[in-house]
């Protein structure tokens, strides 16, 4: 994935919004007691032939939150250690700020106005996040507060999968459990189901208006 080249005409794609796929690692399910542990994004573009297609992505270990809660359940789910000597992890504002500053970016050159989180299920990741922005009162949180796009539904309808491996599998994806429930590789397994269903939706209906109206827009009509 390389950064730049986005194209414009996405910020018609989507009614504004650009999708960035997110997935999180935590401390347990409760995202107001429960630490952040590690956050991963991947930002999408549309390419010339109209596709949706990953850009680039983003990553950080985070510090947990004074008090934060830790789950040693969690723990060994995801095999983080907390406090690791070599994780190099970020203060929460930090660590957004590293998040939010390219997906702000990506945002501009898309010509959107914001981004719009994509999950499997999104409202988990979103609720941490947005959590996150409450307790260090970080003003600049370039995602929509309460729309995502969440693949859970999006496989249900595509494929008749829910579960994130099931999915990724009847799409075609090549799936390694040894890497399961990093953040980095199910942000990227995520970000590859989205984009196939969009773009197989795409391919079946041979329509895309938004282009016709981003062209427009160049030209002034």
């Amino acid at each position: 994935m390389d950064s730049g080249n986005y194209n414009p005409a996405i910020g018609q794609r989507f009614r504004g919004y650009l999708p960035v796929v997110v997935d999180v690692e935590t401390g347990g399910f409760n995202a107001g007691s429960d630490a952040l542990l590690e956050v991963a994004a991947v930002i999408l573009r549309l390419n010339a032939a109209g596709d949706i297609e990953p850009a680039e992505s983003v990553h950080c270990h985070v510090q947990p939150f004074a008090g934060a809660n830790l789950d040693p359940k969690a723990l060994a789910f995801n095999g983080i250690d907390p406090d690791h000597p070599f994780r190099g992890a970020l203060p929460e504002r930090d660590a957004l700020d590293h998040l939010f500053r390219p997906i702000r970016a990506a945002i501009r050159q898309s010509a959107c106005k914001r981004a719009i989180l994509v999950g499997h299920n999104a409202f988990f990741d979103l609720g941490f996040i947005n959590a996150a922005v409450a307790r260090t009162a970080y003003k600049r949180n370039p995602f929509h507060p309460f729309s995502t796009f969440d693949t859970v539904t999006l496989a249900g309808v595509a494929y008749g999968q829910t579960v994130l491996a099931r999915s990724v599998i009847a799409a075609g994806i090549d799936w390694d459990a040894n890497e399961a429930h990093s953040a980095v590789y199910d942000t990227a397994k995520t970000a590859e189901l989205f984009c196939n269903i969009v773009n197989r939706w795409q391919a079946a209906t041979g329509e895309a208006p938004w282009l016709e109206a981003a062209a427009d827009a160049v030209s002034g009509n």
